[in-house]
């Protein structure tokens, strides 16, 4: 272990940049004497720009070229926004490790400060390429028109400044990542807007069977964060939508009147017009956290979002 050069994979935007330094530094913290370095891989997800990302067919956008390259033996790990990340991973990799989450929200970019998606002005406009929050800010307000928005933190931004839209939805971590808190106009609780799955988390891509690699994440994983993110992540497989449908989790440990430590997961599924909305919220054991999640997958399901998928699904074979 005293002389192993490490190679992590990146994303190349400022963003995924500062994630794959923050695993590094973890990991140079238990072994200093490591040689351990950055290579920066363009994906799918960051060539094409000019199109929003449920039409852009395939799984793994933003991670497949990274997972190829750790497959070869370029990379000895990759670092990921988990929210990112599919559920299936390919045959021979595996999670090593999922750091403490940071903040889970979203956030409202405006003019304005103590903003919400309730005070934004009547027909507003507001940009987000991600269908989740498009659902739910239509669930909540009909009125507002919603553009297309792609591209990095700083690119979003600018495009706004730049527009008369009147607000723009980001990820608070992302933000606070990169030292951009100034730009927050109000922050969305998630009961107002239930974030992706494994939003505000990093998970790091390993192969299974690198022994060395799995040693030295075990200071780089979050016990707590990994339960919370098993349940969302079951819940999210278990539903199959993919990138193509509404689909949002938060699942957190507390702790019940008794005492007891509760994984308690709260979901929804819905359409990208927010007329159909399916949300519950279930707790179980946190020794089980993917039961939990199946739980509550199987819950909306029968409450109706089984036939939103399958109509996602069919339209989307229709269009290809």
């Amino acid at each position: 272990m005293n002389t192993k050069r490490v190679l992590i994979g990146t994303r190349a935007s400022e963003l995924a940049i500062w994630q794959a330094e923050f695993v590094k530094k973890i990991i140079k913290r238990q072994y200093p004497q490591l040689d351990i370095n950055l290579k920066l891989i363009k994906t799918e997800g960051d060539k094409v720009l000019d199109t929003s990302l449920d039409k852009i067919e395939g799984k793994g956008l933003f991670t497949k070229e990274l997972e190829n390259e750790l497959l070869a033996g370029e990379i000895d790990m990759a670092v990921h926004s988990l929210k990112d990340l599919p559920t299936d991973l390919p045959t021979g990799l595996v999670l090593g490790a999922i750091t403490e989450r940071q903040s889970v929200e979203d956030v409202i970019v405006a003019k304005e400060k103590r903003m919400s998606i309730r005070k934004l002005p009547k027909k507003a406009v507001i940009a987000t390429g991600s269908l989740r929050r498009q659902a739910q800010v239509r669930y909540f307000r009909k009125d507002i028109s919603i553009l297309d928005l792609r591209g990095n933190i700083q690119t979003r931004i600018k495009k706004y400044l730049e527009s008369n839209w009147d607000a723009i939805i980001l990820a608070k971590a992302g933000l606070e990542r990169l030292g951009m808190e100034e730009y927050i106009s109000g922050v969305l609780e998630t009961r107002e807007m239930l974030p992706a799955v494994g939003q505000g988390a990093l998970g790091v891509e390993i192969r299974q069977d690198d022994a060395f690699v799995k040693e030295l994440l075990k200071k780089v994983n979050h016990l707590n964060t990994e339960i919370e993110i098993k349940a969302e992540r079951a819940f999210l497989k278990r539903l199959g939508g993919g990138c193509k449908t509404p689909i949002a989790a938060y699942a957190k440990l507390k702790k019940n009147t008794m005492g007891q430590i509760i994984l308690l997961i709260d979901g929804l599924v819905a359409t990208t017009d927010g007329k159909n909305y399916f949300r519950s919220t279930i707790s179980g054991s946190p020794d089980n956290p993917e039961k939990v999640g199946i739980n509550l997958a199987e819950s909306i399901l029968k409450m109706g979002a089984k036939k939103i998928i399958k109509e996602v699904r069919k339209n989307y074979q229709l269009q290809r």
